[in-house]
């Protein structure tokens, strides 16, 4: 089939894994079970030599597709030469724990479900499964179920099963189990694919409970999540779509977010910046939580409190960037030097050598989102029938908190990686100072309206003087812009951030010039790269999603609505046909313009509070004083709600 481009994609899943669906119906990236798993079907890192599972018509056919209403569920509707129309449904089963908003389990074991429906004249439909277990590496065994599919293993206890019990023409050629159903108008036909670890659970497999009402359950499930989104301004299909999608990373047995479930796509075809990104980051997963906590999504952010809490369990230790969402941080960075890479990107990796590097930042984007939580919590509690507690992240958690906190107090003087975790040399990165500054700060605040015990004097002491050196050492008076390290000559989009967690109002005029620099030298064919600077590494890569979402963040503060809206709007436009980004974008390339983990949680957080600051920027207008990104937030939801 060759590689398809990864805007092509879709993304299924069940808060525990992920599925990526390509147009041609194939699903071409699965790990079962959980993020982190090693891959059974991975062509999207290697055509020949990957796994895949294909349920499209046989012959030519175009394809369209959308997500059924708001939720996780895919219809493709494939118009085939001969004149047959076909649908094919695809999701996964729902597994929660008891939750007093959503109920109980939607299924009972991990399961892909795909209803293909003939919906005009008769067609026929081609299935195509090659399970590559271990990222290709396992030798596999594959059989045929008589009359009721197949059966994979990996010879180490893990077998997938597919359901398919009406297949003709059935065959195992080189690794691969083939067949065909004949479908009259108005017919469906169920496939399961279901991970097995017993024989009892196989022969369970093989002969499933399945109908309609699974379908509906699984989408009544979603639906019902978004029910819960109180944001209602302006382009909200396209923040409930991405709060779906950041709903579809977390892991819920433990309440950890990853940044994306896929690895090791290229942010430069042929290029080697690719990373793995299965894994639960303080930074991503805080500020996803942020944005959903900010659309009244407040189970999540406890959830995730409860894991932070087991992966962090020592306030005074310094915490990984990086965790698995069990709360481990083993993860060593191994190159899979078998597989080529998506349209050759090599190498392909599993694990993160990033877990080992000084990030300063985490800390201001921890506390961020916990004052973020607070106010919400608060604002929601006349409307919302059960709220979790306030103090759930301010009492409860306090302890953990405010370690962060004085963490941020003894090191924000340290050189570290920086939020793009560069791997030549630790610099000063102004970045990483602001974002210690706001750990005090978020830390000052809660502990002053809570009434938290808290070593304020020092606190406020050592924030007043990050806040010193910003203003002093990060801003170049001859480049007329905050820099990317200190008494840096470089820019650096991150630095767009500082009027919106409040260090200066973005009418500033260090601020407002800061914008023009990054407008003349940081944007590429409309887009916002994130540097130029040396990084250690060889290569380019494309612009950065999340920043040109940035750069309207503070375009819109700054009272500069016209390019704000144009920016925003634009980046709406690079989204794919579901409504899904990556985490890079390359305008160059129309046809293949993704680059990138696929779907990336921080692209997605990046629009919902782009559209929640460009509503708090036409209801304030500029802002002429500091504002917590927290107190924005608020203000906005509350005027669309």
């Amino acid at each position: 089939m060759g590689y398809v481009p990864i805007a092509d994609y879709a993304a299924i899943g069940d808060c525990h894994t992920a599925a990526l669906v390509s147009k041609q119906g194939s699903i071409d990236w699965y790990c079962p079970g959980r993020f982190d798993a090693p891959a059974v079907f991975c062509r999207i890192l290697d055509e020949h030599q990957g796994g895949y599972y294909s349920v499209a018509p046989a012959g030519e056919f175009e394809a369209s597709r959308r997500y059924r209403g708001h939720t996780n569920v895919l219809e493709t509707t494939f118009r085939c030469a001969a004149g047959a129309v076909v649908q094919l449904t695809d999701f996964m089963a729902i597994h929660r724990r008891h939750s007093s908003r959503l109920g109980h389990d939607v299924g009972t074991t991990r399961q892909i479900l795909r209803m293909v429906e003939g919906t005009e004249t008769a067609c026929r439909i081609e299935v195509r499964f090659k399970p590559t277990f271990d990222f290709a590496r396992a030798r596999g065994e594959l059989q045929v179920a008589e009359g009721k599919g197949a059966v994979a293993g990996d010879g180490n206890g893990q077998r997938l099963v597919l359901y398919a019990p009406k297949l003709e023409d059935v065959a195992i050629e080189q690794g691969e189990f083939r067949g065909s159903l004949g479908l009259r108008p108005g017919e469906h036909a169920w496939l399961v694919l279901s991970l097995a670890n017993s024989e009892q659970a196989v022969r369970e497999a093989l002969d499933p409970d399945v109908s309609v009402r699974d379908l509906e359950r699984v989408a009544e499930y979603w639906e019902e999540w978004a029910r819960w989104c109180r944001y209602n301004g302006p382009y909200r299909d396209a923040v409930l779509r991405s709060a779906l999608t950041l709903k579809l990373l977390t892991y819920e047995p433990t309440g950890a977010v990853v940044a994306a479930p896929t690895t090791s796509l290229p942010e430069r075809i042929g290029g080697v910046r690719n990373w793995d990104y299965r894994y639960a980051w303080l930074r991503d997963s805080s500020l996803i939580i942020y944005a959903l906590s900010t659309l009244g999504y407040h189970e999540e952010a406890t959830d995730f409190v409860d894991w932070l809490g087991l992966a962090c369990r020592d306030p005074h230790q310094r915490p990984r960037t990086i965790y698995t969402v069990d709360g481990s941080s083993d993860l060593p960075e191994i190159e899979l030097k078998h597989l080529e890479g998506y349209r050759g990107s090599k190498p392909v990796r599993t694990g993160n050598a990033a877990v080992e590097q000084h990030q300063l930042d985490i800390f201001g984007d921890i506390m961020s989102t916990a004052y973020q939580f607070r106010h919400t919590v608060e604002a929601d509690e006349s409307i919302t029938p059960a709220p979790p507690p306030r103090d759930r992240m301010s009492r409860r958690n306090w302890k953990l908190l405010s370690g962060f906190v004085d963490q941020a107090c003894d090191s924000w003087q340290e050189p570290d990686s920086g939020i793009w975790e560069v791997r030549g040399k630790e610099r000063h990165f102004v970045y990483s100072k602001l974002m210690c500054w706001t750990a005090l700060d978020r830390g000052i605040r809660l502990a002053t309206e809570e009434h938290l015990p808290a070593p304020l004097d020092r606190w406020r002491k050592v924030c007043g003087e990050i806040r010193e050196t910003i203003l002093k050492d990060g801003y170049n008076r001859k480049l007329g812009a905050f820099t990317q390290v200190l008494h840096g000559h470089e820019l650096d989009a991150a630095v767009l951030a500082i009027p919106r967690f409040g260090l200066l109002p973005a009418t500033d005029p260090r601020v407002e010039s800061t914008i023009d620099r990054i407008q003349q030298s940081l944007m590429r064919d409309g887009l916002v790269e994130r540097y130029h600077a040396d990084d250690g590494l060889p290569g380019t890569e494309g612009t950065f999603a999340l920043c040109s979402f940035w750069l309207a963040d503070a375009l819109a503060s700054a009272g500069r609505l016209d390019e704000a809206y144009e920016l925003f709007e634009r980046m709406l436009g690079y989204s794919n046909d579901v409504g899904l980004l990556s985490e890079e974008i390359d305008p160059n390339v129309p046809s293949d313009r993704f680059l990138g983990n696929f779907p990336q949680g921080f692209s997605h957080t990046a629009l919902i509070v782009g559209a929640v600051n460009l509503a708090a920027a036409e209801r304030l207008g500029p802002e002429h004083e500091a504002h917590t990104d927290a107190e924005r937030a608020q203000q906005a939801v509350e005027a669309s709600s």
